[in-house]
Parts: structure tokens; sequence; C-alpha cells
């Protein structure tokens, strides 16, 4: 299926290679070589994944990928992290600051694509249409939107998926291997401290009046319940 990626990237022989395969692989891309010119673009279309470089003349990819999850616009819109910084911290920072993923440079071609499409196919998922709703937490998968108490709650979209799950599967744990296979698609690049990281991302969203039903079951993994 064919969508529009936002290439946000100032290197320029970097940039021409990612558009290239894109294209290659059905893709229409956009791009732009800092934050600036990728809002020009967001504002006049709004992509349907956002590839960005950590480092950008400006402001950072770090930076950027903050604002658009704390715009409400493209809160949603999936985001990629690309960058030469590999340790632990540096990708716990990034998916911390609102990407979906992470990827280090360099990277092969092959290996972009193949994740970029696990990142949509989680993004855009099949599932039944009716809301589900506990006390006050309402999820509703036609308008693919989460409120508390009325009120829309904020989060991306990985933690919509990771609440849908929960909530569809209540009272049970999980590990985080079993979290990533359901909730990731199985995608073997995704680390399990990855689903530290949305969790703690998840229940900041639910707020001191839900983060509860998101429990550590230690040595084990996650369970989502009602129950103390």
């Amino acid at each position: 299926m064919s969508s529009t990626i936002l290439v946000v990237e100032d290197e320029p022989a970097i940039q021409e290679l990612i558009a290239v395969n894109l294209s290659f692989a059905g893709h229409k891309v956009l791009r732009a070589f800092d934050a600036d010119q990728a809002q020009t673009l967001i504002r006049a279309e709004l992509p349907d994944l956002i590839l960005l470089d950590w480092m950008l003349p400006g402001t950072s990819g770090l930076a950027m990928a903050r604002k658009l999850r704390n715009d409400e616009r493209t809160r949603a819109v999936p985001v990629i992290m690309l960058t030469a910084k590999g340790s632990e911290q540096d990708k716990v920072d990034g998916l911390e600051a609102g990407a979906d993923d992470y990827i280090t440079k360099p990277f092969s071609p092959r290996e972009l694509v193949a994740r970029l499409k696990a990142v949509l196919r989680r993004a855009t998922p099949v599932d039944s249409e009716s809301p589900i709703e506990i006390g006050g937490l309402l999820l509703d998968p036609v308008s693919h939107r989460v409120t508390i108490d009325g009120k829309p709650a904020e989060m991306g979209p990985t933690e919509y998926r990771l609440l849908q799950f929960f909530m569809t599967h209540q009272e049970r744990a999980y590990t985080r291997s079993q979290l990533l296979d359901q909730v990731w698609g199985g995608n073997v690049y995704v680390e399990e401290r990855t689903v530290d990281v949305h969790i703690r991302r998840l229940r900041k969203a639910l707020g001191e009046a839900y983060e509860n039903l998101v429990q550590t079951v230690r040595g084990t993994g996650y369970r989502f319940s009602s129950k103390s």
C-alpha cells in the first residue's frame, strides 16, 4: 500500500538514498533538510509517517519529535528516528521524545523499508469497531480516540495500540516478548526495553486516575487490571 513519507534529513546523500528506495517501494516521498522545512510541508500535506534525523541544523530531531507529539494534528503520525547515536540511553531518549521506532546509522535500505512497513502496519490495524469502556476510560476504534472522563487523552499511536490490546485482554500477565509480538506485530528489530518506555508513556497519558490499571508483574511483565 502506498503511503506518503516525510524524510527530514540534512545530509543530501542519505536523503537521496532514502527517497529513492522509498519511491521504488511505491511510496510518495516528501523531503526536508530541517525542522522548519518539515513543518511547512506538514502544514500543506499531513504525511502517513515521518522519518526524522536526530541531528538537524537549528531545531534538533528530538525537539521536533516532542513538538509533533504535542500537536493535536500530528500526534497520531508515526515517527521513526534516524541517528548515528546508538547507545541504549540514546534509544530511550528518542522513544520517550515520541518516536515509535529507532534506526541507527548506517542502515541497509532493505531494513529501513521493512521497519517502515512494520510501523505503518501497527498504526493502521484492523480491529473490532465496538468501543471499549472501563469506568471513565473510553477507547473508540472507529474514531481512533481515547477519552478520560469525557476529555480527550493525548497519546501516540503505539500507546494507543498498547492500550487497545490491554483493554481487550484484561486480567492476564504478558511478558515483554509477548507484548512485542501482539502490539508490535512480531517485528524482530524492536528491543524488549522498548516496551518499558511505551508503558511509561501510556501511564503518563492515562494520568493519576487510571495509570494504576497498567500493573507491573514482577518477574513476568505487565497486566491490565481494575483490581488492586
